[in-house]
């Protein structure tokens, strides 16, 4: 077996990593993955407290889902997008029995940014209409279109992007509210955007993308009454509502979609991620029936040579029957107020913790400099007390994501009650040094 070292020289050497420059990344050396955990070669264990990219949600090697990818080896591996498999028409049938509201009909990509990039398409090519209303605090991917509907800084190296892109606060801005109560947030948050509808002109707006819960830029729960309120807003100027539950969805909060806490359901629905839990690239768009039907007679000017690949399908239709028959959905929803408990335990500990927030196994941690609340680090920033605190992360075992001031706490949702205890005592352990950072 290649040594850790060797490992990650010729990494570096021959390959680029995202959003880095390569000479400044330290990649862990991972030789195997099992459930929660990831191995090096030479025998190292971390804890995986953020799923990957919140993404394999049923846990590293499910055995069903290895046998389901290497039954279809032997059937078919590939075929061009214009012909039927049987593994397509079954997947197809399983996310119409699991979707809810009128989201039957299904587009194949290979990833979460292709599924918003077909989303704009079908979008525009719907209504005949070019505008999208994005929001600041959002991540759509890093394709050109999707990076355009991005809002977070890892669009600006990208511009100029896409056209017809109009992007709006969300309804939590990085550093103001709109109010003190969701009902006051949900309320000016809505009449603000309304009023940028009317100087857009609504004839011209095709839709509004949303992550149903924001991931990356702070796992952002939406007030209550927002997405029921956003629904109608957008509905009385015929504005598709397109949820991007490409990384909330599947489980993750502790439903199979993030929308459905809202008690809505969208026009159009992207997903990726946790739909094959990685295992094989998949991306998804779901369609209502009236979108779907206007498809049947009007073409639809989207399509690329893996659409509908048959290994990501099989992937994709054993890692959501093992999420539905394993109840690792409910298994979510059972851990959310255990995590959030050792979350407020932590803050009640650490000066540091500024706040924390979770729905299901989507949460993080908030990291303060001072008494007056401001943030560790500006948005788009870094400091180099997190990059300690990443580093000993590492060192005792376990790995997750450090966004600006935000500690990522992700695990994949085949986690127990003691393992959850288990990655936040690690935690609990490396906060001192945030707090040292301390400014108070």
């Amino acid at each position: 077996m290649m040594s850790s070292q060797h490992m990650i020289d010729l990494c570096k050497q021959h390959s680029l990593f995202s959003w880095s420059a390569t000479g400044k990344v330290d990649p862990f050396p991972v030789a195997r993955a099992e459930g929660i955990y990831l191995y090096g070669p030479e025998g190292q264990r971390w804890i995986d407290f953020n799923s990957q990219l919140m993404s394999v949600n049923i846990g590293h090697g499910h055995p069903k889902v290895k046998e389901a990818i290497k039954r279809q080896l032997d059937e078919v591996i590939f075929v061009y997008p214009g012909m039927a498999t049987e593994v397509r028409a079954r997947l197809s049938k399983r996310l119409a029995e699991l979707t809810p509201g009128d989201i039957n009909t299904f587009f194949y990509t290979l990833g979460g940014a292709e599924a918003n990039e077909n989303a704009i398409k079908a979008a525009r090519l719907f209504t005949g209409r070019h505008k999208i209303l994005v929001r600041y605090r959002a991540y759509h991917g890093a394709t050109h279109g999707a990076v355009s509907l991005t809002g977070d800084p890892r669009r600006w190296p990208n511009e100029p992007g896409m056209g017809g892109v109009v992007r709006v606060m969300d309804p939590m801005p990085y550093d103001y509210s709109f109010g003190s109560s969701d009902a006051e947030i949900v309320r000016n948050n809505l009449t603000y955007l309304e009023e940028v509808i009317r100087y857009e002109g609504p004839d011209k707006i095709a839709a509004m993308f949303i992550e149903t819960v924001t991931g990356t830029n702070g796992i952002l729960i939406p007030p209550q009454g927002y997405l029921q309120g956003l629904r109608a807003l957008l509905d009385k100027y015929g504005i598709l509502l397109v949820c991007d539950e490409v990384m909330c969805g599947w489980g993750r909060t502790g439903k199979i979609y993030a929308f459905e806490h809202g008690g809505i359901v969208p026009d159009i629905v992207t997903m990726a991620k946790g739909v094959t839990s990685s295992y094989l690239p998949l991306g998804v768009m779901g369609v209502s029936d009236r979108i779907a039907d206007h498809f049947r007679t009007n073409v639809f000017w989207g399509g690329l040579t893996y659409n509908a690949h048959p290994m990501c399908l099989a992937a994709a239709l054993a890692a959501v029957n093992v999420m539905v028959d394993e109840d690792m959905v409910g298994n979510a929803a059972r851990l959310e107020p255990v995590m959030r408990n050792h979350m407020q335990r932590l803050q009640g500990k650490h000066r540091c913790i500024r706040g924390h927030r979770n729905i299901g196994l989507f949460g993080l941690l908030d990291i303060g400099k001072n008494r007056q609340g401001e943030r560790l680090v500006p948005y788009g920033g870094a400091h180099p007390a997190m990059a300690a605190f990443g580093k000993f992360l590492r060192d005792n075992g376990l790995f997750t994501m450090l966004q600006w001031s935000t500690v990522m706490t992700n695990p994949p949702l085949c986690i127990t009650e003691a393992q959850l205890a288990e990655g936040f005592e690690i935690i609990d352990r490396g906060l001192g040094i945030l707090d040292d950072a301390w400014e108070g």
